[in-house]
């Protein structure tokens, strides 16, 4: 039987490695070291593999198909689109587990799209490189398993599904026959205008309100945001706290500590890291 032994809220923002001088040197230097914190503390959770939830860009779906939610359940590679540091590669990961989530899901009421060969974009592979590949390097065996939540254009995965998404992980690991310990990664956010005249801004106060909700492992809270809210408060990058409510659905009754944050508009997003204590 496997279980959830802890979570991690973070953003992936992909303007850090496209300029990564641009803030304040002090600014840049704690929002990398919130990265290598959060790999210290996946370290001493003796993970076994990690569920990164991530967002479709457009990059890897678009008007012909676009999944609510997915898992990759083969070999995964990435990113699709890589950036100054973030180079493509291989990504090892746990096919015996995802694949074990899709079936328990689909046996209970959960039809998971999946991927059996599975490109991931920045979404998946900067916590992936940042978080997770420092504690490979220190030998310690970690499969990625990437899954995906449509937030990134309409129709956006409801709310309240993305938070049922990580009850169905949830219960799959619970039931899975092997003796896994599992992280979960909510990878996203927080505010931030993409494409848009407002691109830049940065809500400090929207991000605080998410963040309390980690805090408080209050998932009804952050479930009952509008979209409207989220688009209003958050820009539409905002949409993406759908990642952060799956993994606090994968976690219920979970506290969360805030590792850092920043209002960083050098970076377009306010950069919220939150680990979930199981």
């Amino acid at each position: 039987m496997g279980k959830i032994v802890g979570g991690f809220l973070v953003p992936h923002d992909p303007v850090m490695f496209i300029a990564p001088k641009a803030p304040q040197e002090d600014v840049a230097q704690r929002m990398w070291g919130a990265f290598a914190s959060c790999a210290e503390r996946l370290a001493d959770l003796n993970a076994t593999s990690v569920v990164v939830i991530g967002a479709d860009h457009y990059m890897l779906f678009g008007t012909g198909c676009l999944p609510q939610y997915l898992i990759g359940t083969g070999d995964v590679d990435g990113p699709i689109d890589p950036l100054p540091g973030l180079r493509r590669g291989v990504i090892p990961d746990n096919q015996k587990l995802a694949s074990f989530i899709a079936e328990h899901g689909k046996d209970n009421g959960f039809d998971w799209a999946v991927g059996r060969a599975f490109t991931v974009d920045h979404a998946v592979a900067i916590p992936n490189q940042l978080i997770i590949e420092p504690v490979r390097a220190k030998g310690q065996h970690i499969g990625t398993i990437p899954v995906y939540l449509a937030s990134g254009v309409d129709p956006f995965i409801k709310m309240q599904r993305a938070i049922q998404v990580g009850g169905a992980i949830k219960a799959a690991v619970e039931a899975s026959p092997d003796d896994e310990r599992v992280v979960v990664i909510g990878s996203g956010g927080i505010s931030h205008w993409v494409g848009v005249p407002e691109m830049g801004k940065v809500n400090e106060a929207f991000d605080r309100e998410i963040m309390d909700y980690a805090v408080r492992g209050d998932v009804a809270g952050i479930g009952a945001l509008s979209d409207d809210y989220i688009l209003a408060n958050g820009g539409n990058g905002g949409m993406e706290i759908r990642q952060w409510a799956c993994a606090m659905g994968a976690m219920p009754g979970a506290k969360g500590e805030i590792i850092d944050y920043a209002a960083v508009p050098e970076w377009v997003t306010g950069l919220g890291f939150v680990q979930l204590h199981a």
